[in-house]
């Protein structure tokens, strides 16, 4: 009789709704189970139902936007501690002048049209400038003043009825002892011509010598009381009493004239808080023209508005700016290469971009020259101050335009 069949291997057969299981739930757990078992072998057959692969969805496809997302925006507002002095400039006949209007610059509590914040009390104004003699212009300027050159009253009427000017700075360069050295008897008929041509406030420039600049000033204020005019410049190497005192006896304002230096500024005025009140001094820290250092002087007078602000009662005065300057770079001027486009557009734009960019900074009174860039400066802030939202739309072309 042949041996039996050696004993066969016992093994476990799983039903194949297990992989189905497995497949759903990638794992199995037994309750109340019990195996007695020594070695446990699971085979899988080649045969059996494979667990099948669970693959990832592929991304959808967004659409693109064709529209502005609206969102909601809440500006941060801030308080701030300080506050800009207002400055009243020229005195109508019932306060003791002849002018027909006076102007208030400053008064500020919040960044330069940072009107989410405070309204701004007092608008930017523009002066033009007048001479007192045939000075070297730039062609572009020139071009429109030639017929009044030689006249400051022309020059000044011109400046106010054709351009807009909401002052005239007169300059009296011909005071200076190295050009006609005028006496300041010469200098008071000439602002007297200018002073019965236009009805707005007068700013009265000196040459730069700190000694006959005093003598005309002196002079002036004394002739013209009650105007409030204001006197351009004083300065640290000036007899800062003598200037001081006599605006403050016949009621003018002066400008606090100093580099680019806070420090400077602070004791300067600090200086003038000796002999006049706060609300008969505006300061002026220098500016510099586009491309030679503007993003200098915007950094000081930003600064010292936000310190103004933040209660350095030593800046909180309003700032004047000699935008002119910006006719001191030979860009502006000069012929250059074609790229460069023509001077008698590139110089406006000059002077426009200058002012422009030291209107954020907070400066509240500009003198200039170019009636292009006048205009332009005015029509900026009229803008700014008529509260109007900008067009998304128009925002959204620009934003989709191709080159």
């Amino acid at each position: 009789m042949a041996n039996k069949p050696e004993k066969e291997k016992q093994g476990i057969r799983l039903d194949p709704t297990l992989f189905d299981l497995l497949a759903k739930f990638h794992e199995i757990e037994l309750e109340d189970v019990e195996m007695d078992v020594g070695d446990l072998e699971i085979w899988i057959q080649p045969g059996a139902t494979a667990i099948p692969q669970i693959m990832p969805k592929p991304p959808s496809k967004k659409a693109k936007p064709i529209t502005l997302i609206e969102v909601g925006f809440t500006p941060p507002l801030e308080q701030y501690p300080g506050q800009i002095v207002e400055v009243k400039l020229g005195a109508t006949k019932s306060e003791g002048g002849t002018r027909g209007k006076s102007i208030v610059i400053g008064g500020e509590r919040s960044p330069a049209f940072c009107m989410f914040e405070n309204p701004m009390p007092n608008p930017p104004i523009v002066s033009l400038d007048v001479f007192d003699m045939r000075i070297p212009l730039a062609k572009a300027v020139k071009m429109h003043v030639t017929e009044v050159l030689d006249d400051p009253a022309a020059w000044a009427k011109l400046a106010v009825e054709k351009f807009g000017a909401d002052m005239v700075t007169l300059h009296l360069i011909s005071i200076d002892p190295l050009q006609k050295d005028t006496s300041p008897e010469e200098a008071v008929k000439t602002v007297e011509d200018v002073l019965q041509a236009v009805d707005v406030p007068l700013i009265i420039g000196g040459c730069g010598d700190p000694k006959k600049d005093l003598a005309v000033f002196e002079k002036v204020a004394e002739t013209f009381a009650g105007e409030r005019f204001l006197l351009s410049s004083v300065t640290q190497d000036m007899d800062v009493e003598k200037a001081a005192l006599a605006a403050k006896k016949h009621g003018h304002v002066v400008l606090s004239f100093t580099p680019m230096d806070m420090n400077l500024a602070r004791e300067l005025n600090r200086r003038l808080y000796e002999f006049i009140p706060k609300d008969h001094i505006v300061m002026d820290t220098t500016t510099a023209a586009l491309g030679y250092g503007l993003e200098y002087a915007f950094t000081v007078m930003e600064r010292a508005r936000l310190a103004a602000l933040m209660g350095d009662q030593e800046l909180q005065h309003p700032m004047s700016s000699g935008t002119t300057n910006a006719w001191a770079a030979r860009e502006a001027w000069m012929k250059m290469a074609p790229e460069w486009g023509p001077r008698e557009l590139r110089g406006p734009i000059w002077e426009t971009i200058t002012a422009l960019t030291l209107l954020f900074a907070g400066v509240d009174l500009f003198m200039m020259m170019h009636p292009a860039a006048v205009k332009t400066l005015k029509d900026v802030v009229r803008e700014l101050l008529s509260g109007h939202s900008g067009n998304a739309k128009k925002i959204a072309e620009w934003i989709t335009v191709k080159t």
